[in-house]
């Protein structure tokens, strides 16, 4: 399942700050039909990103109904995002096998 969609960087403060993309309503509806196939544990749904040109491995997670991708900074610095962008991004959700 391949999803397009743009969104806005959030900021979690904890401990130590953590950026987000929240993934829009529609984007989880779809990504809820195929998660039971996909989730390897603990409602995280593995995925394959490309935002701007840098792509990567990572996991999505489950918050308040929805889905949180997270930015590390080594995909968020390079690209010049900060809290408040919006950003597009391609998102590829991974089948367990």
């Amino acid at each position: 399942m391949e999803l397009v969609f743009s969104s806005r960087v959030i900021e979690w403060r904890g401990p130590a700050p953590y950026y987000f993309v929240r993934v829009p309503g529609d984007e989880c509806d779809d990504i809820r039909e195929v998660a039971a196939m996909a989730t390897y544990g603990w409602g995280v749904i593995p995925v394959e990103v490309r935002i701007g040109e840098l792509a990567f491995k990572t996991s999505l997670f489950p918050k308040d109904g929805g889905y949180l991708l997270p930015l590390k900074d080594a995909v968020r610095k390079p690209q010049g995002l900060l809290r408040g962008d919006d950003v597009t991004v391609k998102l590829t959700v991974r089948l367990q096998s």
